[in-house]
């Protein structure tokens, strides 16, 4: 335990080398292979922080200015993703569930209930959120690791039923790789209702451009580049800033636009060379059988509709927020990390920006909700593992990354709000989930033969 919660604290730029250094080596890649593997996805992870932080360090300012300027004040304050974080590795169940999870992992993948190996260590901790806040909220070491199990097998089935689908998307450079990511997952009932209720609408079922097609119709204002000039000024504007500094916040908004694509690029370069290898090798050991390597959506998040849609929702929703009836959450550290809410959603949209919006506006008004419902246990738990986090003279806190999760407030709320009948309908919904991913997998096997 003590080594893995080393590791933790080294970080993901620091971490996930280190995996896939030694993911590589027992593949048999060899030395170099391996190395340049690692050091290719920390990279990755150096530069897409770098230009998180870039993102967060210039948005913010703003945020805070227009939240003066327009009186958006909330009760709840957003401390953004770090605090979650902090949460879920710093109680019982976050001591224990990387290895918890990993078991079982390959207890799924030997009853055939999933396909995927979920190599993505770091982002773990939304699994140990959730069952952080259970434990803490019930008193029960056991109720937390049951509701951290629950959202996790759930994650792996939601990560195997969307990975054709998201191969198809993002390319064949995702072929062979799932993302079982927690707070994506969550997500995607919701773009497949939203999809299907435009669809059913007229007028609005015609509205049809990604952002290929914004940039063929509005010529060079369409250009990702652009874009982020245009959003960017609209921002600095909004937050009544000098003419220099919007310009300057349009160049920068500009830069994160034309730099995440690239530098997620690199993910892809470290990624392929084990994906490649941990396929040939499933190929040769199980016969007729085909497994997905499961890795962080950082891999995509640099969509041109991600990242559009992401910096347009970000004034949408701030000035939303005060009229959301019963919200009391005001986001502000999180929106940098908006681009998690769609690395998921784009592939049931088609990247359609219209859809994309409309799917991530609804996701943030129920997430400003959940956000709100979990507040309490959230400041409380802050309070226990880390009360620095929270500023001094502040009632209650939050944040987007994890706690505006629908998949979070739902276990949560079952779990630890309605006694023996909750955890018993979370149980018959997850064995559903995993015989239902089981009989998909043999279909595909039988296909195969």
């Amino acid at each position: 335990m003590g080594f893995i919660n080393y590791i933790l604290s080294l970080g993901a730029s620091v971490m996930m080398p280190i995996i896939f250094l030694i993911v590589g080596l027992i593949l048999g890649m060899g030395l170099g292979k391996s190395l340049k593997s690692g050091l290719s996805v920390g990279v990755g992870f150096v530069g897409l922080s770098t230009l998180t932080q870039l993102l967060a360090d210039n948005l913010g300012p703003a945020v805070t200015r227009m939240v003066k300027i327009y009186g958006l004040h909330l009760h709840t304050l957003d401390i953004g993703w770090p605090a979650a974080s902090a949460v879920a590795f710093g109680t019982q169940v976050g001591a224990i569930i990387i290895p918890l999870g990993l078991v079982v992992n390959i207890l799924m993948l030997l009853t055939k209930t999933t396909k995927t190996l979920n190599i993505d260590l770091w982002n773990y901790w939304h699994f140990a959120f959730i069952g952080s806040i259970v434990s803490i909220a019930t008193k029960s070491f056991l109720w937390g690791s049951f509701a951290a199990i629950i959202v996790f097998i759930i994650t792996m089935v939601g990560a195997d039923l969307s990975q054709e689908r998201v191969a198809r998307f993002y390319g064949k450079k995702l072929d062979g790789i799932s993302l079982p990511h927690a707070f994506c997952v969550s997500f995607i009932p919701l773009a497949i209702v939203v999809n299907w209720l435009i669809d059913k609408i007229p007028g609005l079922n015609k509205i049809d451009f990604d952002a290929e097609k914004l940039q063929k119709r509005f010529g060079i204002l369409g250009d990702p580049i652009f874009l982020g000039v245009i959003i960017g000024i609209l921002i600095g504007v909004l937050a009544k800033y000098s003419l220099a500094k919007t310009l300057q916040l349009g160049i920068i908004l500009s830069a994160v636009m034309v730099l995440i694509p690239r530098i997620t690029s690199l993910f892809i370069e470290g990624l392929a060379p084990i994906s490649k290898r941990s396929q040939a090798l499933i190929s040769r050991k199980f016969e007729g059988r085909s497994f997905n390597i499961g890795m962080t959506p950082a891999l995509v998040i640099g969509h041109s509709t991600t990242l559009v849609v992401s910096l347009v929702l970000v004034p949408t929703i701030l000035f939303l927020s005060i009229v959301i009836p019963g919200n009391e959450f005001l986001p502000l550290a999180s929106l940098s990390g908006l681009i998690y809410i769609f690395p998921m959603v784009l592939p049931y949209t088609n990247g359609n920006v219209f859809r994309t919006f409309v799917t991530g506006l609804l996701a943030l008004i129920i997430g400003v909700l959940s956000a709100t419902s979990l507040a309490h246990i959230f400041t409380y738990a802050v309070r226990m593992v880390q009360a620095s986090l929270i500023p001094a003279g502040t009632p209650s806190v939050a944040s987007i990354d994890f706690a505006a999760s629908p998949l979070a407030w739902l276990a949560y709320e079952l779990v630890a709000k309605i006694s023996i009948i909750g955890p018993a309908i979370l149980v018959i919904f997850t064995l559903w989930l995993m015989i239902y991913n089981r009989r998909q997998i043999q279909k595909e096997e039988q296909a195969a033969r």
